[in-house]
């Protein structure tokens, strides 16, 4: 008979340990250890295992005699969720999706669901109940087009079972912490539980070529729960954002091993389920029936969708004597960066004012091509000096203050173009190899931080 087998996790971060320690040598977390039993006594119940039941041995292959193959992408209909994907649904791979309570996970895979045609799918929901669930999918679809098949079960011996006798296309579990496999004695949710569970069924996705989605919760910091190698182990990490009392929703990819990562899909959240935002730009600009101060327009690049976004400054007289700094949607440090920046090379003196930034829309933006449009709208509320709602920027600002060039400037400017914008501000860099010729925008090179100033405020 078997030994049972225990070892020490950490809880924050799922290292392993054969004692215990007050320090994690990995995060550095006090008191987090927790002992777990890996391997009970007497015999293992199967988990997942191949029809055939035969072994491959594997044998080292010179890359070059290595056959090319296409991947075949399977189209969820969901074209927002396809353009995270890289183009679609790769047979085989497992995708992790994580968020805050009550953002819509759970609504977005269910859409899924009904919605994909010519293909069986079996959502595993280890929360909910059928009924639930049915009042759900009568909420948000009114006809279903897919094959659907609903199963409330946690154990993965039972799941294992249920999937061999329906032969599902497609797997959605909700969720993956939820889970718990007889192999491993701890509660589900645990560190060693979550690891098991996902390394049964991502050897069934790998020996199926069945595309698995695996719905996961997050911690208070926002990172996903569980160890931070269940990230490693998928082949996709999405991420579903957004404010729960907003109606918009952002999809953003943070690992693909199949596509670009950093790609974004927005949705807008209904009574009657999750919408698809085709042009996002029309939702991050506002609507205004009237110039204001302290607006400008960046053209900013999400993945390989170039968007129109609005940063909104306000500049005002520090009340409590140490002035406050505060950014929405954009770093915080940089924005102080930048802030350095105009009182050293342009004079501007803003130690003693409050300055506070905003990302219309509730995204979060991390291109630096945004720098200019922030400061032009800093100075824009500083001074009191509304900017054209038809200008907009696109360059990064460097420490000395030099304008620097941005990548993939020509679809910033067709963007820009397409929604109406009667000029864009650029580095002056960015014009070599430019046809200028192409554009009805105008185009207005600038090399310093100074002349942007000079040519929109005089």
């Amino acid at each position: 008979m078997a030994k049972t087998k225990s070892a020490y996790f950490c809880q924050s971060c799922g290292y392993e340990s054969a004692k215990w320690l007050g320090k994690c040598p990995s995060c550095n977390s006090w008191n987090t250890f927790v002992e777990e039993v890996i391997e009970k006594a007497g015999s293992k119940v199967p988990a997942w295992k191949t029809s055939t039941g035969t072994t491959r041995v594997n044998k080292p292959n010179k890359v070059d005699n290595i056959p090319s193959i296409t991947e075949e992408r399977i189209l969820t209909g969901d074209q927002e969720l396809d353009r995270v994907l890289g183009g679609g649904l790769v047979a085989g791979s497992v995708i992790l999706i994580g968020g805050e309570p009550g953002i819509g996970k759970s609504t977005l895979m269910l859409q899924l669901a009904l919605n994909i045609s010519g293909k069986k799918i079996l959502y595993i929901s280890g929360e909910e109940s059928e009924q639930q669930i049915k009042m759900r999918a009568e909420r948000i679809t009114s006809a279903p087009t897919a094959d659907c098949y609903i199963l409330t079960e946690t154990s993965t011996q039972n799941i294992f079972k249920q999937i061999e006798e329906l032969e599902p296309d497609l797997l959605i579990v909700d969720s993956i912490q939820t889970l718990h496999s007889a192999h491993i004695d701890s509660t589900p949710g645990s560190v060693s539980q979550v690891r098991e569970c996902t390394a049964e069924l991502l050897r069934f996705a790998k020996e199926t070529d069945t595309p698995v989605f695996l719905i996961g919760h997050i911690t208070k910091d926002g990172t996903i729960a569980g160890p931070k190698i269940l990230e490693h182990m998928v082949d996709t990490v999405l991420q579903f954002e957004g404010d729960r009392h907003h109606v918009y929703r952002i999809l953003r990819s943070i690992k693909n091993r199949f596509g670009a990562a950093a790609e974004l899909g927005i949705y807008a959240m209904h009574s009657s389920g999750l919408r698809q935002v085709s042009n996002p730009s029309e939702i991050l600009l506002s609507q205004r029936d009237e110039e204001l101060s302290g607006i400008a327009i960046s053209a900013t690049l999400e993945g390989a969708r170039p968007m129109l976004i609005e940063t909104q400054a306000l500049v005002s007289t520090a009340a409590y004597g140490t002035p406050q700094r505060s950014a929405n949607g954009f770093d915080t440090k940089r924005m102080n960066m930048l802030l350095a920046v105009l009182e050293k090379r342009c004079g501007f003196r803003l130690s003693t004012r409050d300055v506070f930034l905003n990302i219309a829309g509730g995204i979060k933006v991390e291109d630096p091509a945004i720098d200019l449009a922030i400061l032009v709208a800093i100075i824009s509320s500083h001074e009191d000096i509304f900017i054209s709602s038809k200008i907009c920027f696109a360059a990064e600002v460097g420490l000395s203050g030099e304008i620097r060039a941005v990548n993939r400037i020509e679809q910033r400017i067709s963007e820009a173009e397409k929604l109406g914008f009667e000029r864009i501000f650029i580095s002056n860099y960015n014009m070599k190899g430019l046809i200028t010729e192409r554009y009805k925008i105008e185009l207005s090179p600038v090399s310093k931080i100074e002349d942007v100033f000079a040519l929109l405020f005089g």
